[in-house]
């Protein structure tokens, strides 16, 4: 069964809403007493599952705490006059059939492409009046091959990123059915294997050189590759970005694959920017599912999922005290909220909880948006007289990757409880593509950090006082890269670990790693699949959490759980 065969690309009538809004976004539809379907949370993930269930004709209602909708995917005004990506903040791996099935750009969804995407400019000290090197690389191979030796090793990735593909829009092997499950279970679950032999298949002879990239330290990988530490330290930005580790830890490479894996307009690889940041795509999901009839609530707290005597699924409870009944329940919260916190414990096994429990949600992450009052001014490569973005302007700038080592040594830092002396920043400049996130002449710019541990060390936690030593650490090491900086900053908004769980629901303020591992591709994880809550009778009950694959702004998780749902609602 294709969800997206079955009447996906009908007429649709309604327009669709602003690109950016900070203001209470407005309910769609009436509450009723009772839906096919009840979606927790209008994440990105939430948000698409929501609109592939409508339009296979499961009446589907979507109840989202915050004023606003999108999760993660969010654009808001913090400083007046200048709207952020406030957490994600860049678009490569929404899968293609979601744009074309959910008929995205129909809904207003516009996007600008990124080339060149990454410019490090490096701290030389004695060049006297010489600019400093910086590295730049862009789509064209040619261009990028003026500065390094680069298309064996793309052609490399690339053939790695076209073997896992598939298997990001189907289902992960369960291999609970294979162990416990009936002979029909087992059955359905052997098909699962299929986008996995086709994967060897394609990997061929290389396959153990593959495995390594998947299990190896990032550092060996690039090693093998690579001379040049300023090149080799900016790639490994892309393996530890968002994920606890160094680039010395085995297993880094998977994430790195997460950035290769992508695209955008059909350019393999393609990162871009969403025109009017990133809350624009949540309202283009938003607005196709409720245009063939979906519900969409804000501030609609569910406080718990209602579970009959016999171990059935029948809807949540609002935080009001209202029931809402349901035949399915999917949570696009995280998986310790929705087995932890939301679904009654008697009915989930003691194994599970434990597992759930346990998983890892460690995040290295704090997100500052910055407002400026002109572009930051790099000696690597001076502005424009004018003042006008330059092509470097529009690339992912990293800063403090002159070697792997910076990168381990900002790691280790975080490892004893401190926040990076030297931190790894990717500094962005979306309004450097589209104009209208800023006041004239301003800009907003996104600032992603790393290390910063959840919790510090001595007993110190993140007040205001941490956040602002912090952040103003940031900004001296962004000084010595673009003089200047600290004087343009109108206002800025920090985000630590533990901010970014409180506003957006994101355990330990993990924005990317979580579900982002070959294991929640291959197979079933809990908390990192489609996979339903194990409980009492031959199905359980219907609760779906949509995580696998996971890492980075998607939506295949949400598109599979949709997938899977629909389907056990044709055998109840």
């Amino acid at each position: 069964m294709a969800a997206s065969g079955l009447g996906l690309r009908r007429a649709l009538g309604s327009s669709p809403r602003p690109a950016w809004r900070r203001a209470h976004w407005e309910a769609r539809g009436r509450l009723k007493p009772e839906y096919d379907a009840v979606v927790i949370g209008a994440g990105h993930n939430g948000l698409v599952a929501a609109a592939y269930l409508q339009r296979l004709g499961v009446n589907t209602a979507v109840f989202e705490r915050r004023p606003v909708i999108g999760g993660a995917a969010v654009t808001e005004e913090i400083i007046p006059g200048f709207k952020f990506s406030r957490a994600s903040y860049l678009l490569s791996l929404l899968r293609p059939q979601i744009y074309t099935d959910l008929e995205l750009k129909k809904h207003g969804l516009k996007l600008h492409l990124r080339n060149p995407y990454s410019f490090t400019p490096m701290l030389e000290e004695g060049m006297g009046s010489k600019v400093p090197r910086s590295l730049l690389l862009g789509t064209d191979m040619a261009e990028n091959q003026k500065q390094i030796a680069f298309p064996k090793y793309e052609a490399f990735m690339n053939r790695l990123a076209l073997a896992i593909d598939p298997l990001l829009d189907a289902a992960p092997v369960d291999l609970a059915a294979f162990q416990r499950g009936s002979l029909l279970q087992r059955l359905q679950a052997l098909s699962t294997l299929k986008p996995v032999l086709q994967a060897g298949r394609v990997l061929g002879a290389q396959l153990p050189q593959y495995y390594q990239v998947l299990t190896a330290p990032i550092t060996k990988v690039l090693d093998q590759w690579f001379e040049s530490e300023p090149l080799k330290a900016t790639l490994a930005t892309d393996a530890v970005i968002g994920a606890m580790t160094s680039p010395h830890t085995p297993g880094s490479g998977y994430v790195l694959l997460h950035h290769v894996m992508g695209g955008l307009e059909g350019v393999q690889g393609a990162w871009g920017c969403v025109w009017g940041g990133m809350g624009a795509l949540s309202d283009a999901i938003s607005s196709s599912a409720t245009a063939h009839g979906a519900s969409v609530f804000t501030e609609k707290t569910a406080a718990a999922v209602l579970v009959s005597n016999e171990g059935r699924v029948q809807g949540v409870v609002l935080q009001d005290g209202s029931e809402v009944r349901s035949k399915v329940v999917l949570s696009n919260a995280s998986p310790q909220a929705t087995f932890l916190k939301l679904t009654p414990q008697e009915w989930l096994p003691k194994e599970f909880v434990e597992k759930i429990s346990q998983l890892d949600t460690k995040s290295p992450a704090t997100k500052i948006n910055v407002a400026v009052d002109r572009l930051p001014d790099f000696l690597a490569a001076p502005n424009a007289p004018g003042g006008q973005p330059l092509p470097h302007h529009q690339c992912s700038i990293h800063l403090n990757c002159e070697d792997t080592l910076l990168l381990h040594q900002a790691f280790e830092d975080a490892m004893e409880g401190l926040p990076s002396h030297r931190p790894m920043i990717e500094l962005c400049i979306p309004s450097s593509l589209d104009p209208t996130l800023a006041p004239p002449g301003c800009h907003v710019v996104s600032l992603f950090t790393q290390y910063t541990p959840y919790t510090l060390a001595g007993g110190k936690v993140w007040d205001e006082q941490e956040r602002s030593t912090y952040a103003d650490r940031v900004f001296d090491c962004i000084e010595a890269y673009a003089p200047g900086f600290k004087g343009s900053v109108v206002g800025r908004d920090i985000l630590t670990p533990p901010d970014l769980e409180r506003i957006f629901g994101l355990p330990g303020g993990v924005s990317i790693r979580l579900g982002a591992s070959p294991e929640s591709v291959l197979i079933v994880v809990p908390g990192a699949s489609d996979a339903r809550s194990p409980s009492t009778g031959p199905q359980g009950p219907p609760l779906s959490f949509p995580a696998s694959p996971g890492g980075g702004v998607m939506g295949a998780a949400g598109r599979n759980a949709a997938h899977v749902v629909f389907r056990d609602l044709k055998s109840m």
